[in-house]
């Protein structure tokens, strides 16, 4: 069963944090399945991102004793946390880790993907590699048998099993006469009585931690039944139906049953985020492409929607005073006039102020040849 503890609001929340006087120890650890399996293994890749972030503090220039000092003491409680029994890595294939000890910071957040195992030090939290990962759909997935129901959650990255629903429904039988009629008719009842306590159950959840899109898993025969029993908030989010053993089914075969619907739909949100994109720059309005108009309204709080294809991250440059980011080479702030500070790459800090504005950011992984002529990056534009 795959884990995210990545939100939105949790994004939003670390991308916002720039602590005053002390610097942020952020971490990555792959937990890919296919290579670190095994305890011996997942030690191993431990070792190596303690030891890289040991390196790295030990050559980081620039700033103040006690900066410094902090920061070993963040390499120190992190390593304390992966080797004295409270790292877990159950349900998650990679893992992000954020310290900073003088602005009592230390979250940990497991992932549903693997991410590359890196250290980095900077002034705020590092969310480039995970940013996706907090505005990918919310999905719910709601199985339906006539007397079992099963509900889980997740992204396009895997599902969990959050809730059960079990009915003691009679199975239907031959048996001739009035009786008969009235038995069926009993039979259907009962069903459809199941049918709706599952969908008021799943309504409960959506109302607790709302789906963006829900599938259903369940015959044919049943999912007129399943359409008529959504609340209409759920209808309105209902993406369709797929075949799986609602009974005996694991949440990973499950996700493996639903995955070509799921990938279906988010390769087409894309599509239209794009088509929207293309829309607005054609009309000279409510789009800009290109690194330089896409920094432009950033910084002019404009954006509502940021593009950005997946491994862009074009060297930039970004005033230390108002927070402003522009192309690489331009040395002095136009806003303000204070020299710029240069960013091997920009698009950590085009997120971070991305999320700072509210704005939905979107990486491009299914048509990045679209996004490419038009400079790798754009923005859908509020005004």
């Amino acid at each position: 069963m795959q884990t995210n503890d990545l939100t939105p609001e949790k994004l939003r929340e670390l991308a916002d944090l720039k602590p005053d006087n002390a610097r942020v120890l952020s971490l990555f650890l792959n937990l890919a399945p296919t290579e670190f399996a095994s305890p011996a293994a997942r030690g191993a890749e431990v070792r190596s991102l303690i030891d890289q972030a040991n390196r790295l503090v030990k050559d980081e220039d620039g700033i103040g004793h006690d900066e410094l000092m902090a920061l070993r003491d963040d390499v120190a409680r992190a390593d304390r946390y992966f080797n004295n029994g409270d790292f877990d890595a159950k349900g998650a294939h990679g893992l992000a880790v954020y310290l900073a000890g003088p602005a009592d910071l230390f979250e940990i957040v497991k992932l549903p993907r693997p991410v590359q195992t890196n250290v980095v030090v900077d002034d705020s939290p590092y969310i480039e590699p995970i940013a996706d990962l907090g505005s990918r759909a919310r999905w719910g997935v709601l199985l339906v048998s006539r007397k079992n129901g099963r509900i889980l959650r997740g992204t396009s990255d895997g599902l969990r099993e959050v809730d059960q629903v079990w009915d003691d429904v009679h199975s239907q039988h031959d048996q001739g006469g009035w009786s008969q009629a009235r038995y069926q008719r009993s039979v259907e009842e009962e069903k459809n009585s199941h049918v709706r306590a599952v969908c008021d159950v799943l309504f409960e959840h959506h109302k607790r931690a709302p789906f963006d899109s829900l599938l259903v898993g369940c015959n044919e025969e049943l999912y007129p039944d399943v359409q008529g029993s959504l609340h209409n908030y759920l209808t309105e989010r209902l993406v369709g139906r797929f075949d799986v053993d609602v009974e005996n089914t694991t949440p990973e075969t499950v996700f493996e049953a639903a995955q070509p619907k799921i990938h279906e739909h988010e390769s087409q949100r894309e599509r239209d985020s794009l088509d929207r994109l293309v829309e607005g720059v054609n009309a000279g309005g409510r789009g800009v492409a290109g690194l330089e108009k896409t920094l432009e309204a950033l910084n002019e709080q404009r954006v509502g929607k940021l593009l950005i294809n997946y491994g862009f991250n074009d060297p930039g440059t970004q005033c230390p005073q108002c927070g402003s980011l522009y192309p690489a080479g331009v040395a002095n702030c136009p806003a303000d006039g204070t020299s710029t500070e240069s960013r091997d790459g920009i698009t950590e800090s085009a997120i971070e102020r991305a999320l700072a504005q509210s704005a939905e950011v979107v990486v491009i992984r299914w048509h990045g040849d679209d996004i490419e002529p038009l400079g790798n990056i754009g923005a859908v534009l509020r005004f």
